[in-house]
């Protein structure tokens, strides 16, 4: 091979290899593009998630800011409805301490008046085998009465009688009272007053049972005063009224104890 042909050759090989090489670049600079394109997706990708990251924690912040904030009002409401369940605890139990303390004011008062109507209303009493109305206070003043005359008691029991007389002159226990005011001034020495007593009883009650014995008691008195001639007087009244009665016999005793 000549020169000439070995030149034409080697121009022929060159002219192949840039040919070769030009045909080689685009493949090369395309794929450097690729990469370049996939990393710039990759960030913009990664932007994207950063910045949804971003908004997911700003939005779940703001979740938990406006739940925590709920929760400090649902607290304050729970504080308040605390406070006031107190509040109307306290005002129930003393609203509880009012009612019973009207509840025993009202039983007092109740009670009071019970108390002032019985001694205003007429009750129904006994005494001697009669029946009759009395109030309350009527009734007490003749019982605490009659209980000093059992004591013994004869002096309390003359005032206590004579002040019932007094008090009732109208009472179903006149009867009783003014016979035994005259044994509660017998026996205590009073016999004048005594007399008059048993007089009153024996002239305005002269059916009662005990009429005999008034008129006896009189005469008593009388000899205790010395009266002998008033006591036979009496004796004698007491024989021709009531001929047949105890007092009677135990006045005809007595007599016979004189001679």
């Amino acid at each position: 091979m000549n020169a000439t042909a070995l030149t034409w050759h080697r121009r022929r090989w060159a002219a192949a290899g840039c040919l070769l090489l030009s045909l080689a670049a685009p493949p090369a600079q395309a794929g450097l593009f690729d990469d370049d394109e996939a990393r710039r997706a990759i960030l913009d990708l990664r932007q994207k998630l950063e910045q949804s990251n971003e908004q997911a924690r700003a939005a779940q912040a703001e979740q938990i800011g406006l739940l925590r904030a709920s929760l400090a009002d649902l607290s304050r409401q729970l504080d308040l409805m605390r406070t006031e369940n107190a509040s109307l605890r306290g005002q129930v139990e003393q609203m509880a301490r009012d009612v019973s303390l009207m509840q025993v004011q009202v039983k007092d008062l109740k009670q009071g008046y019970d108390e002032r109507l019985a001694r205003i209303e007429p009750q129904r009493a006994s005494v001697d085998g009669r029946e009759f109305m009395a109030d309350a206070e009527e009734i007490r003043q003749y019982e605490a009465a009659m209980a000093q005359v059992r004591s013994g008691d004869f002096a309390a029991a003359a005032t206590s009688l004579a002040v019932f007389r007094s008090r009732y002159p109208s009472s179903g226990y006149g009867q009783s009272v003014l016979f035994w005011l005259g044994n509660a001034q017998y026996g205590n020495g009073s016999h004048a007053e005594a007399i008059s007593s048993f007089r009153s009883f024996a002239t305005s009650y002269p059916g009662d049972l005990r009429a005999p014995e008034a008129l006896l008691a009189i005469a008593n008195c009388q000899f205790e005063l010395k009266e002998v001639k008033s006591a036979r007087k009496t004796l004698d009244e007491l024989f021709k009224t009531y001929p047949d009665s105890e007092a009677a016999q135990a006045g005809k005793a007595r007599l016979a104890a004189l001679k």
